[in-house]
C-alpha cells in the first residue's frame, strides 16, 4: 500500500515537472530588469542582474550603517538591515515596482529568502520570536491583492522558521501615498494610524518589523513609538528590502 502511494506521488511529481517544462517551453520567463531568457536555474532575473543590483552590504558592516543612523534620537531600535540601495532610474526600482505594483507577490517571497540568505551568519535573527510585517489598510490589500512586506516576511519565515505575526499591530486609517511627502509631513501622516492589538502577546521579547522601502524612516518610527509606549521593554529589530540613498 505505501509502495503503491510513494509510486503515484512519484508520478505525480514527473507530471508536474513535464507540465512545468511545456509552459517554460511555450512562455519562457525573462528577466525582469534586462528582459533576457531565464535559465532553468535562474528566476526573476538573471544572475548577471542580480550581480548588478545595489546591495548595501550591510550584513558585513562592522559600524553603524546609515540605516542605523537614519532612527538615532527618534526611537530605540535594537539592529536595522536593508538589502538594496534603492536609487531613481537603478535596476532596483524596476524590482520594486514589479513587487508593489504588477501583482508579483512571489517574487517578495523569493528576495525575502534572499534577504535571509545573507543574514544567516549574522546575530539579527538570534532570540527573535516573530516577524512583523508593517501593515496597510484593508482598503490597499483589497486594490493590491496582498502585502508586500508581508510577502517578504513569508520568504524570510521559510527560511529561518520564524513564525510571522499580522494580528500584532494594525493600520487603523487610510491615510493615502507617502511617495511625495517630507519627513515631517509623513510623520504627522502616520504617527496617528497604528494600533495595538488588545491581545499583545506578552511573552514577546524580540521582534523583527519588516517593510519593502525605507525612506524617511517615519512608518517605521511611528510603528514602533506605539509598540515601545505600552511596551518600553520590547527589543525592535528593523529588515526592510531597500533604504533610499
Amino acid at each position: 500500500m505505501q509502495h503503491d502511494k510513494e509510486k503515484r506521488n512519484f508520478s505525480l511529481t514527473n507530471l508536474t515537472i513535464k507540465a512545468q517544462d511545456i509552459i517554460e517551453l511555450i512562455m519562457p520567463s525573462s528577466c525582469l530588469n534586462c528582459k533576457k531568457e531565464l535559465t532553468r536555474q535562474e528566476k526573476y532575473c538573471c544572475s548577471f542582474c542580480i550581480n548588478e543590483f545595489q546591495f548595501t552590504h550591510f550584513e558585513k558592516f562592522n559600524e553603524p550603517t546609515p540605516m542605523d543612523k537614519l532612527f538615532w534620537g527618534r526611537v530605540q531600535i535594537h539592529s536595522t538591515f536593508a538589502l538594496f540601495n534603492f536609487e531613481k532610474g537603478k535596476n532596483t526600482q524596476i524590482l520594486l515596482h514589479e513587487l508593489k505594483y504588477k501583482n508579483n507577490p512571489t517574487l517578495g517571497q523569493f528576495l525575502g529568502k534572499m534577504i535571509a540568505e545573507r543574514l544567516k551568519n549574522t546575530v539579527i535573527f538570534q532570540g527573535v520570536d516573530a516577524l512583523v510585517p508593517v501593515p496597510i489598510h484593508h482598503r490597499k490589500r483589497f486594490t493590491r491583492g496582498y502585502n508586500q512586506s508581508e510577502e517578504l516576511a513569508k520568504g524570510i519565515s521559510f527560511s529561518t522558521q520564524i513564525p510571522i505575526n499580522t494580528k500584532l499591530i494594525n493600520k487603523s486609517s487610510h491615510a493615502g501615498s507617502q511617495t511625495k511627502r517630507g519627513r515631517f509631513l509623513r510623520w504627522d501622516n502616520v504617527s496617528e494610524n497604528f494600533s495595538l492589538s488588545k491581545n499583545f502577546p506578552l511573552h514577546l521579547q524580540h521582534i523583527v518589523i519588516i517593510d519593502d522601502v525605507v525612506t524617511t524612516g517615519a512608518t517605521i518610527e511611528a510603528m514602533v513609538a506605539t509598540i515601545h509606549k505600552n511596551y518600553p521593554q520590547l527589543r525592535i529589530s528593523i529588515i526592510s528590502l531597500a533604504i533610499t540613498t
